[in-house]
């Protein structure tokens, strides 16, 4: 992984905080409430990893846990009711 990509990891984070948000103001039934739960979850994990990076794997694990957490919170919006 090239060191640009390793700056990418905000970029991942933020738009899945941003997914997250926007899931959390929409009426969700109860699994795509959980969607969300775990979203929340792999954001903190996405997080920890980025703060604390002192290898490419930890960058590389960062991202795909935050693409991951977008993921969710994107399916769970699209599980929502009008």
């Amino acid at each position: 992984m090239s060191p640009a990509l390793a700056w990418n990891c905000p970029v991942q984070i933020k738009a899945a905080e941003d997914a997250i948000k926007k899931a959390d103001t929409m009426k969700l039934g109860p699994d795509a409430r959980a969607l969300v739960n775990q979203a929340k979850k792999l954001l903190e994990e996405a997080r920890k990893h980025h703060r604390e990076a002192s290898a490419k794997i930890d960058h590389a694990n960062a991202m795909w846990k935050a693409k991951a957490a977008l993921a969710q919170a994107d399916a769970a919006a699209a599980m929502s009711t009008p």
